[in-house]
């Protein structure tokens, strides 16, 4: 499938294109094997040339954003793989609405918008993906998530083509778009904030990111939460409360400090997170009779 795809990518202009390039180095747990290409374009032009081309060939793609909830493979990922480029980091604000790049930090973009007075991003502000990936998911944290902030955004189809959807057409739930079923890529996205007092806003956002330095573990290499909490609990008080907090398997061990977090304590790898994913899964079942949905997204071959 290489020889396939650089046949295929001689041709076209789609940015910067990386062969068998570890994705260790991309993601937030800092684990996963070689793409057979990792594609970075700068611009929708490119990407929409990219997703053309791959999807006329047949070739299978998989987006990476900045990394974070997701487990990639100790053998890596077949096929192409995207990561937006700097081009998809651009931000512009007109009143109370925010645009902002596909690629574009999650995390940055509530900051820009809050020492802008704008308020309605706050709870974004723990939330390490990009702004295409909190777009796909419906990322949500302290009670609030993306659709209740969402106006519109620019979105690349698997085929190429360029579509813009509104909030209505998105099919928001609880970590759910659309996107999970039609598959595609935001290139850009816009958001409806609202006017706020800067020093409310920043005091709030001060108190959550106090609140995460107290319970999750923000120094070590983790994906984020691995499991979404069930209807009426938390993941984390079921995985505590079954007295699997610090247990290990290979490099990779159950958070000491959130237990719905698992840390790559230096050397872990996919299959030794898979492994604890399903210990902690089977454990629950059998205490609780919960069946624990994984938050994160397991990619590449087995």
């Amino acid at each position: 499938m290489q020889q396939q795809l650089k046949s295929l990518l001689s041709t076209k202009h789609v940015g910067a294109v990386l062969w068998n390039e570890p994705l260790s180095k991309y993601t937030t747990w800092k684990i996963g094997g070689p793409a057979d290409a990792l594609i970075i374009p700068e611009t929708k032009e490119q990407l929409s040339e990219l997703l053309q081309a791959l999807h006329e060939a047949r070739i299978p793609w998989t987006q990476l954003g900045r990394g974070s909830n997701m487990l990639v493979s100790d053998k890596g990922i077949r096929g192409a793989v995207i990561k937006l480029g700097e081009g998809f980091d651009e931000v512009s604000f007109d009143g109370e609405i925010v645009t902002a790049g596909g690629g574009l930090s999650f995390v940055k973009l509530s900051v820009l918008a809050g020492k802008e007075s704008l308020t309605g991003l706050e709870f974004a502000g723990g939330i390490p993906g990009s702004v295409g990936g909190a777009v796909y998911m419906n990322a949500g944290a302290h009670g609030s998530d993306v659709s209740r902030i969402f106006k519109s955004a620019d979105i690349v189809l698997e085929t190429g083509e360029l579509v813009t959807y509104a909030a209505k057409d998105m099919e928001f739930s609880y970590r759910h778009s659309i996107l999970h079923q039609r598959k595609g890529i935001v290139a850009r996205a816009e958001f409806q904030l609202c006017r706020g007092d800067r020093k409310e806003i920043s005091a709030a956002m001060a108190s959550y990111k106090d609140r995460r330095r107290r319970t999750q573990p923000l120094q070590s290499a983790t994906a984020g939460s691995v499991f979404r909490n069930p209807p009426g609990d938390h993941a984390a008080r079921l995985i505590e409360a079954a007295g699997l907090k610090g247990h290990r398997i290979g490099g990779a061990e159950i958070s000491r400090q959130h237990a719905n977090f698992i840390e790559n304590t230096g050397q872990a790898t996919a299959e030794d997170v898979l492994a604890l994913m399903k210990m902690v899964q089977d454990t629950i079942s059998e205490n609780n009779g919960v069946t624990l949905v994984p938050e994160v997204y397991v990619m590449g071959e087995r």
